[in-house]
């Protein structure tokens, strides 16, 4: 049971189309990818929009640089402002996140964002 749940996260129920690598190429590039895992080195410069993505694989992402961010759902409304969660996040914080549905993401920082992403595939 337990494995089964393992692949029942990874499950895609949205387009291809709106992979992160093939929708926002500008902000997510591929920089090792095997039949298991596929690492992306992600950035955000202050003021960019990352356009609207997904990702289907559960993921654990390193921060090399942070700042603050909205993250918003497919239809444009607000799913997660860093400026409203009650903690900050560090360079060097490391984050687990399921798999992703269609959302956009906005640096409203001072900074660029940038993280080294490892989606398991399986």
């Amino acid at each position: 049971m337990k494995d089964e749940n393992r692949k029942n996260e990874s499950i895609q129920t949205w387009s291809d189309s709106l992979d992160s690598v093939v929708a926002a190429p500008e902000h997510h590039r591929v920089i090792f990818e095997n039949e298991r895992v596929r690492v992306l080195d992600t950035r955000i410069k202050p003021g960019e929009k990352v356009p609207v993505h997904a990702h289907a694989w559960s993921s654990v992402t390193y921060f090399l640089t942070v700042g603050d961010f909205i993250r918003y759902d497919a239809d444009g409304s607000i799913g997660l402002d860093s400026r409203t969660i009650g903690f900050d996040i560090e360079p060097g914080a490391v984050m687990w996140l399921p798999p992703l549905p269609p959302h956009s993401a906005e640096n409203v920082g001072d900074g660029e964002i940038r993280g080294i992403t490892v989606e398991l595939k399986d």
